[in-house]
């Protein structure tokens, strides 16, 4: 993405207007999903893609332009939040006459919740420790956040109903397990000005 973007520093794109295009993109994915029919959902995975793309990019002309900002930071992460949030919502939307039936809007709306607490959480942790203190290591190259590559390619397979389910387990699972770890950086803070 860094030589993709790097024409783009010198000019009078702002990473904050990416920002916006991906949210743009995001919602775009999130309404193709919600459609309903096979071909909209194979569109609607390839904007999601699309979206994943902006979403590194914004990040990379930040920083190659010298133009990082808290404010562009936070709006960064609530954009991806409400794009992957709309998207599992839209997922669920869509495959209402699929295997979970009426269930399955309400699955992606869990799914799309606990997506929101986890930024709320993450944001909070960040209002604490500072810019980035929630974030996971990369490992063997990959970031955490790649994982989401996983979702067009499930939808391209035809495993929308197991991506569905996957959202409703492991969105709100994570969101636990990111409310522990908010709870225990409270208390280290609070250790931390009981010894000073």
């Amino acid at each position: 993405m860094r030589v993709a973007v790097r024409p783009l520093a010198a000019g009078p794109i702002t990473p904050n207007q990416v920002t916006t295009l991906r949210l743009a993109v995001g919602l775009a994915a999130a309404a193709a999903l919600a459609h309903g029919d096979g071909a909209w959902r194979a569109w609607g995975a390839g904007i999601f893609v699309l979206g994943l793309f902006l979403d590194r990019a914004d990040g990379e002309l930040a920083r190659l332009s010298g133009k990082t900002s808290p404010w562009g930071h936070t709006y960064d992460l609530v954009s991806d939040a409400l794009s992957n949030a709309f998207a599992f919502f839209g997922l669920g939307v869509g495959l209402r006459a699929a295997a979970f039936g009426a269930w399955a809007p309400f699955m992606g709306l869990l799914a799309g919740l606990s997506i929101a607490a986890i930024l709320w959480l993450v944001i909070r942790l960040e209002t604490l420790h500072g810019e980035r203190a929630a974030e996971f290591g990369a490992a063997a190259g990959f970031d955490p956040d790649d994982a989401l590559l996983v979702v067009p390619v499930l939808i391209w397979l035809g495993l929308s109903d197991w991506l569905l389910a996957a959202a409703c387990l492991g969105a709100p699972g994570f969101a636990v397990f990111m409310v522990v770890k908010f709870r225990a950086s409270l208390r280290e803070s609070a250790g931390d000005k009981n010894r000073r």
